[in-house]
């Protein structure tokens, strides 16, 4: 609670009552200004009373119209979700698009590269214009789908009219390269696959084929006969159609063979004992066969014949039948009638003597055929073997950049083996045969030896 000093208030006091008059007066002011307050306050709530009508009705307008904002708001966010979802479907059906015509340009790509390549070299003036004109298209970026569209049907319609070509056959001008390097007019006879070139002379008319390092046709020959032919067929449209099923790979197969000499000379210098052994065991076989088919083998009956005049007591008879024979056969037989009075021991002693004095006569020369049949082929490998080693040596040079020489040095490698197989199978079926041939007769000596000594008389067995 305040406490206000009493020296204070004695202080104040004089002011008080000279005060007290101001404040009736500022009462009084006061209270003017009160009152006009007041009448300006009453006259603003009657303004203001006016006022609100109007203010709530606009109010009520804004809050619909806020609504109805709200609403298309809300319109316009869902319009806006369904265009976004639309563009995602556009964008992908534009890369579904455009990845559907890059595939159809390079299937466009590949097909007119494959198109080129199966074209005949006779047809490249009427048709490369349009292959190019589609690769030119093709690697062009500013190309239209729509012109790259059109550059793809006008090739495929060049392509089908080119097979009904071919189907029918067509007949064109054209140049084309004679077989003695001279370039000619001419006329070209297409069907399917083959091709023919009439010249003007009818002189230089054959095959039509492509050759390295030309860019014209080049014709190959098919003698005076054909060539007449290909002409009247250029000119009257009809007529005989020469056919090489080959399509020229017979003639190209043909120019590459070598005659026997040459051929062998590529196989090197192991083709020399491969040959000398070849030859050596067919002049052995022939003598061998000769000599052996001269020698004649004595018969069951011929040996019956010999011992019957033996035993009738005409020695002189069986000699003059022993005579007959020859080679070894006849000297069995010539010993045996000479020591028939010995006893049978000592002519099996005797005669099996004569077998083993015989068997190298008739064996000789006969193991050299059997050696060339086991080493030709050895001597083929080595000399193949050598060839690869070449052949590689030449790779590590220059590489492998060319297969046709590789593949020449191949081939010639395999010569060797070639002619090592050539020369052992004969030479194995020779020594077969003589070997055969040898037994047969040592087979004749012992049989004849045999029934000798059996069919002479019991007698002699005591001597």
């Amino acid at each position: 609670m305040l406490k206000i000093k009493p020296w204070i208030l004695v202080a104040l006091l004089p002011l008080s009552q000279g005060m007290g008059q101001n404040l009736d007066e500022l009462q009084t002011g006061f209270q003017e200004d009160l009152n006009a307050v007041l009448a300006e306050l009453a006259e603003l709530q009657a303004s203001i009373s006016e006022q609100k009508i109007p203010l709530s009705k606009r109010l009520t307008e804004l809050e619909s119209e806020l609504v109805s904002k709200r609403f298309e708001l809300t319109k316009s966010e869902r319009e806006a979700d369904n265009r976004l979802v639309e563009l995602g479907s556009l964008k992908s059906q534009t890369k579904a698009l455009s990845d559907e015509q890059a595939y159809l340009k390079g299937l466009i790509s590949e097909y007119a590269e494959l198109f080129e390549t199966r074209i005949h070299i006779t047809e490249v003036d009427a048709l490369q214009p349009l292959i190019e004109d589609t690769r030119t298209r093709l690697q062009n970026p500013d190309t239209t789908p729509e012109a790259l569209a059109n550059q793809s049907v006008a090739l495929l319609e060049g392509s089908i009219d080119r097979l009904n070509q071919l189907i029918g056959g067509s007949i064109f001008e054209d140049q084309a390269l004679s077989p003695n390097g001279l370039l000619q007019e001419g006329k070209v006879v297409l069907a399917g696959p083959f091709a023919l070139f009439a010249s003007t002379n009818s002189e230089d008319s054959g095959l039509a084929q492509l050759q390295l390092g030309s860019a014209e046709p080049t014709v190959t020959a098919l003698g005076p006969d054909k060539a007449a032919r290909i002409g009247e067929l250029a000119n009257a449209g009809e007529g005989l159609f020469p056919v090489d099923p080959t399509m020229g790979n017979a003639l190209k197969i043909a120019a590459t063979e070598d005659s026997l000499v040459d051929h062998m000379k590529k196989g090197g210098p192991v083709m020399v004992p491969i040959v000398g052994l070849g030859l050596a065991a067919v002049m052995i076989a022939l003598l061998k066969w000769l000599q052996l088919s001269r020698i004649r083998l004595a018969t069951p009956a011929d040996l019956k014949l010999i011992l019957a005049h033996l035993n009738a007591g005409h020695p002189e008879k069986a000699s003059a039948h022993v005579a007959s024979f020859k080679g070894q056969v006849g000297e069995v037989l010539r010993s045996a009638l000479e020591h028939r009075k010995e006893s049978k021991a000592f002519l099996e002693e005797l005669m099996y003597e004569k077998m083993l004095s015989a068997k190298p006569a008739l064996e000789r020369f006969i193991a050299l055929i059997a050696l060339t049949a086991a080493t030709a082929p050895l001597l083929g490998l080595l000399g193949t073997v050598t060839g690869m080693i070449n052949t590689f040596n030449m790779i590590t040079v220059f590489g492998t950049g060319d297969p046709r020489m590789l593949s020449g040095g191949i081939s010639e490698a395999l010569i060797t083996t070639k002619f090592g197989l050539v020369v052992a199978v004969p030479a194995l079926i020779c020594h077969a045969f003589v070997t055969r041939k040898v037994k047969g007769v040592l087979g004749s000596m012992e049989q004849v030896s045999i029934g000798f000594i059996n069919g002479l008389p019991d007698a002699q067995e005591a001597k």
